[in-house]
């Protein structure tokens, strides 16, 4: 039978939060529940049968801690309150929403939007070294970055290095005019994005003078031993094997290192092995690795980037 619930929310901003872009979250809370939600002011009204109605209310409670104090809240957010539910997991939920992992320059609080996302960060914090693999739009080099400045910023190692190999979609390096510097610079803009989040751009320049902060290409790794440092490496799957081992075996003490990449999107030649896929087959039994593998559940960017990661995995499979 059908019937429609009300909802009072405490204010205008909670019902801002609650509604999302455009009311994408009514819609996506629609597309979960079969109920229909629709904000009138600071009122929700759902609609629906008696048990779409549970359900929605349920969802939209189980949100609450976010939407409560004008918090943005995502898909991810959404979809891990769902299966809290179906996973009898709501105290767990509770912990997620409620463990700020940081805050940004801008005051914006960064946290844990999914469990598969919890568990790395935990890794993060405690192993030597992880594996972060999964499709973009997961935080898997995000997420790394938020804890490799903290740790740094807390003094616990000396300097911090992100590195990724400068393998490009389509163009050789040699075409680009320009010295090394401004040519691999494009490669590694999205870990300068990331810092900048957490670190006052104007005194990035000056760490990477003293060597604090060192963003370089893969190469600049061999030959080194990187003692008393958080290592970041970035799209491994355009590695070689070669260069995969390399940089493993450049761990030195007191130091910690975090691999990231997507293997459905590797920009090497179709001939050449990625290292990022040999070094899971040859690890996966090694103790002291944490492994972390992302879905498109965890997806954290526009919903739209969710289903189109979706639909390449079903084409996929």
């Amino acid at each position: 039978m059908a019937g429609a619930l009300t909802i009072q929310l405490p204010n205008i901003t909670s019902a801002i939060a609650l509604g999302g872009d455009g009311e994408e979250n009514l819609k996506m809370l629609s597309r979960q529940t079969g109920a229909t939600l629709v904000l009138r002011g600071q009122e929700l009204v759902i609609s629906g049968t008696e048990g779409q109605i549970d359900l929605a209310s349920r969802l939209v409670r189980s949100l609450e801690d976010l939407w409560i104090k004008g918090n943005t809240i995502s898909s991810a957010d959404i979809l891990t309150a769902r299966q809290a539910i179906d996973s009898d997991r709501q105290g767990e939920l509770q912990d997620l929403q409620r463990n700020v992992l940081a805050k940004s320059r801008r005051g914006e609080e960064v946290r844990a939007k999914t469990f598969r996302q919890r568990q790395y960060i935990d890794a993060l914090r405690r192993r030597d070294l992880t594996f972060g693999i999964g499709p973009a739009g997961t935080g898997k080099t995000y997420l790394a970055v938020v804890v490799a400045v903290q740790a740094l910023l807390a003094n616990e190692f000396e300097k911090l290095i992100l590195t990724r190999p400068a393998v490009e979609a389509g163009e050789k390096l040699g075409f680009l005019p320009g010295d090394l510097q401004q040519k691999v610079n494009p490669y590694l803009r999205p870990l300068y994005d990331a810092i900048y989040e957490f670190i006052d751009p104007e005194k990035v320049p000056s760490l990477m003078e003293r060597g604090v902060i060192e963003v370089a290409p893969l190469a600049y790794m061999r030959g080194r031993t990187l003692n008393n440092a958080f290592v970041i490496v970035d799209e491994a799957q355009n590695t070689t094997p070669a260069q995969m081992k390399m940089v493993l075996t450049r761990l030195g003490f007191r130091s910690r290192m975090v691999i990231t990449g997507d293997m459905t999107q590797t920009d090497l030649p179709l001939h050449q092995q990625s290292g990022l896929g040999v070094a899971l087959q040859i690890l996966k039994h090694v103790e002291g690795i944490a492994f972390c593998e992302f879905s498109q559940k965890d997806v954290v960017r526009h919903p739209l980037v969710q289903r189109i990661v979706a639909a390449y995995e079903q084409y996929e499979k």
